[in-house]
């Protein structure tokens, strides 16, 4: 009976936290398409980050507020989350994209997933899935295709670390977002999620000073893709869904998927950036871009079906047996039942071979 009632909550959460990934992959994909017309519009690019995380810390304030206990359970990972997985990645992107290709900066980013397998792998020395390591190596492969990295091809040193940097802040996005369900104290993901994008938000104060932007921007229009519309909407697009949205399903979505799984399903935010530019912007697609987002499609796919890393199949082994267990000493033994039902009939049991 226990068997029966709770296995279909395994493929149930797994399939929710799938669900969750995509969700988060096409949220964080629209950013690029509704910064852009407010970059062309006079706000740096910087300052249009700063826009987008301090708009989603305001919009989480009654999260943060109902979860503020969060901040005396674990304040070095609630600090960590917001100094790497938002500050970290947009000051590293953008500082690199100011010195090498973008489309260069974006692969190297999205060499994070299989960082994060090696991290897994060799500092936390858990197992890895055989279907997460083939899925990461698709999905860069199609990346270089979508991102067309072979052109403008350059070196520059610093560029490259800095995009490097971008990496492995976004490995510590999947690292503490899974951080924070384990332990003694686990913070809601919630929680993570709004205090990591107020303390981001405060880091990126410093260093781009809104106060020197030109707000007024805002109030006025916008062109996309030869079409007038006010500038609110897309600010208000990059706010709500490719930031809030997209950070609560993320964060919540490790918490059903391995780190690794994750990171691979991510990827797919690079494709969505790059279709939605093509229909929204009116930027070509071309064939390896499609070729390539065919790749990363096949990449995501074969690193969440793949069977599972040994320590989680033991853990399922260790359930089953504790289940088990429970179900034994449940049951009456066999003897009481041989007692009872010579009781009840008065007569032996025929349940030796010896009768």
């Amino acid at each position: 009976m226990h068997r029966s009632t709770a296995s279909p909550t395994l493929p149930t959460g797994r399939t929710l936290g799938l669900s969750l990934a995509l969700v988060s992959a096409f949220a964080f994909g629209g950013s690029g398409t509704a910064a852009k017309p407010l970059i062309e519009a006079g706000l740096s690019p910087l300052h249009v980050v700063w826009l987008r995380v301090t708009g989603a810390a305001v919009a989480l304030l009654p999260i943060a507020y109902r979860h503020r206990d969060a901040v005396l359970r674990r304040p070095g990972l609630l600090i960590g989350f917001g100094l790497l997985a938002v500050a970290g990645v947009q000051a590293c992107y953008f500082a690199a994209i100011s010195r090498i290709p973008v489309g260069v900066a974006l692969l190297i980013e999205y060499l994070g997933p299989p960082l994060l397998i090696g991290y897994v792998k060799f500092v936390q020395r858990k197992p890895i899935s055989r279907g997460a390591a083939i899925g990461a190596g698709v999905a860069v492969a199609g990346l270089a295709c979508v991102v067309e990295v072979w052109n403008g091809l350059s070196f520059d040193a610093l560029g490259v670390l800095f995009a490097l940097g971008a990496a492995c802040c976004q490995v510590g996005y999947f690292v503490l977002a899974d951080a924070g369900r384990r332990g003694e104290r686990p913070v809601d993901p919630l929680a993570v999620s709004a205090f990591g994008l107020l303390i981001g938000a405060v880091l990126l104060t410093v260093f781009t000073r809104p106060w020197q932007a030109d707000w007024s921007t805002l109030g006025g229009s916008v062109v996309m893709n030869g079409h007038t519309l006010p500038a609110l909407l897309p600010a208000a697009w990059m706010i709500l869904i490719a930031t809030v949205l997209a950070y609560l399903t993320g964060v919540i979505a490790v918490g059903h998927l391995s780190p690794p799984v994750a990171g691979v399903v991510a990827n797919l935010e690079a494709v969505v950036a790059t279709v939605l530019a093509w229909v929204l912007l009116g930027e070509h697609l071309g064939l390896p871009q499609i070729a390539g987002g065919l790749l990363v499609l096949t990449g995501a796919f074969a690193a969440q079906t793949g069977k599972p890393a040994a320590a989680d199949a033991k853990g399922a082994r260790d359930s089953r047996d504790s289940r088990d267990a429970r179900d034994s000493r449940d049951a009456p033994d066999s003897s009481e039942r041989v007692a009872a039902e010579r009781q009840v009939s008065g007569r032996p049991s025929r349940t030796s071979r010896g009768d």
